[in-house]
C-alpha cells in the first residue's frame, strides 16, 4: 500500500500531483484550515503530514499518530511545533527555509512606506469624497536622512537591509552575529546594541524568531525607551510584541505608528494567546497599518514552498534525510 499523506490546508494542484505518484493523499480542498480534531482524525493512520502556519503539533497529538514518519512544514518559523516531541517520537520535522525572505522583505518595506507616509490615511480621505485637490496636509517624516534599526540579521533581516541600502537612510542593526565588514559596507549598515538601536531609531523593524528570549521583546519598558515619535514595523511574529502595550504607546503619542503583518492571536502554541487583535488597535486607523499575514502570499512562491515541503516528505518516506530537516529522530 502507498503511504498516506495528510495535507492540512489548501495547496496548488501540482503539489498533490507530485505526492500522488507515490502516496495516498488526503488533501484539504477548502481555503479554511482544518481544526486540530479533524487533522488528528485524518492523521491517526498516516505516515506523513504537511502542515502550515495555523497548525500546531505537540506530544499528545503525536502519540495518537504512531505510524507518522515525517511532518513537512510549508513554512520557515516553526514555533507552533514541538520539535523535541517529534524527535522523541521518531518523526522527522522539516521546514522550507529559503523561499520566504524575499516576499516578506517586500511586504515589510510596503508596511514601512505605507505607514510612515500616511498612504492608507490618504486613501481613506480620498474615499470620503472630501478631496478637492492639493492641500498642505498628511505631512510625514519621510525616509531620507532618517535612522532605521533592524532587530535581527538573519536571512530576512539581510533581505530587508539589501533592499533599503539605496534609500539614503542611516541603517543600524542589532544581532549576536556580526556581519562581514564588506557586507556592512555594501548595505551601509552599522551594528549597535539593542538598547542603542531602540533609543536612536526613527523606524524599528523586528525580524527575530519567536523564542523565550524574544517573547514580548517589545513591551512597556522597551517602548518607553524608544525615541518619541518613532514607528514600529513587525513582519516576524505577533508575540514578539506586547500588543496591549503598543496600544497604550500609540494612545499617549510616544509611538507614532505601528504596522504589522503578524499578530499575537496567531501564536497557537500559547495557551494564553489572545483570541483577537486588540480592538483599540483595529480602530486606530490613523496610526496603524495592518495586513492579514500576507508576507509570503505570492502565488508562484507559495506553490514552490509547498512543493519543497512535499519533496521533504518524499525523501523521508524513502528513508533519506530530508533536505529541510530541523531534527534527527
Amino acid at each position: 500500500m502507498k503511504p498516506k499523506v495528510v495535507i492540512t490546508n489548501w495547496v496548488h494542484p501540482e503539489v498533490i500531483e507530485l505526492l500522488e505518484y507515490n502516496c495516498d493523499v488526503i488533501a484539504n480542498p477548502n481555503k479554511e484550515s482544518l481544526s486540530r480534531e479533524e487533522i488528528l482524525q485524518r492523521a491517526k493512520n498516516a505516515q506523513a503530514l504537511m502542515v502550515f502556519m495555523p497548525d500546531t503539533i505537540d506530544e499528545a497529538f503525536l502519540r495518537e499518530c504512531p505510524q507518522l514518519k515525517v511532518i513537512g512544514a510549508a513554512l520557515k518559523g516553526y514555533d507552533n511545533f514541538d520539535i523535541d516531541a517529534c524527535t522523541r517520537c521518531g518523526v522527522w520535522f522539516t521546514i522550507v527555509p529559503s523561499l520566504l525572505s524575499a516576499p516578506t522583505a517586500e511586504i515589510t518595506i510596503g508596511l514601512l512606506i505605507g505607514l510612515t507616509r500616511q498612504m492608507l490615511v490618504g486613501d481613506h480621505f480620498i474615499r470620503t469624497g472630501k478631496f478637492a485637490g492639493w492641500r498642505p496636509q498628511f505631512y510625514s517624516l519621510g525616509l531620507a536622512n532618517r535612522t532605521l534599526g533592524i532587530v535581527g540579521m538573519g536571512a530576512l533581516g539581510k533581505a530587508i537591509a539589501q533592499r533599503l541600502a539605496g534609500f539614503e537612510m542611516r541603517l543600524l542593526y542589532s544581532d549576536p552575529v556580526v556581519l562581514p565588514p564588506e557586507q556592512e559596507a555594501a548595505w551601509k549598515l552599522s551594528r549597535v546594541p539593542f538598547e542603542t538601536l531602540i533609543e536612536v531609531s526613527d523606524f524599528i523593524v523586528l525580524v527575530v524568531p519567536l523564542q523565550p528570549a524574544t517573547f514580548h521583546l517589545i513591551n512597556a519598558n522597551t517602548l518607553a525607551k524608544m525615541k518619541p515619535g518613532s514607528f514600529l514595523i513587525n513582519p516576524c511574529r505577533g508575540s514578539v510584541v506586547d500588543e496591549q502595550a503598543v496600544c497604550k504607546a500609540l494612545e499617549s503619542g510616544h509611538l507614532a505608528g505601528y504596522a504589522a503583518d503578524v499578530f499575537e492571536m496567531e501564536d497557537w502554541y500559547r495557551s494564553d494567546r489572545p483570541h483577537s487583535i486588540p480592538q483599540s488597535l483595529i480602530e486606530n486607523t490613523n496610526q496603524t497599518f495592518l495586513t492579514p499575514h500576507i508576507g509570503s502570499a505570492v502565488d508562484d512562491l507559495r506553490r514552490n514552498i509547498a512543493l519543497e515541503a512535499a519533496q521533504n516528505i518524499l525523501q523521508a518516506l524513502q528513508n533519506q534525510k530530508p533536505r529541510g530537516a530541523v531534527n534527527c529522530p
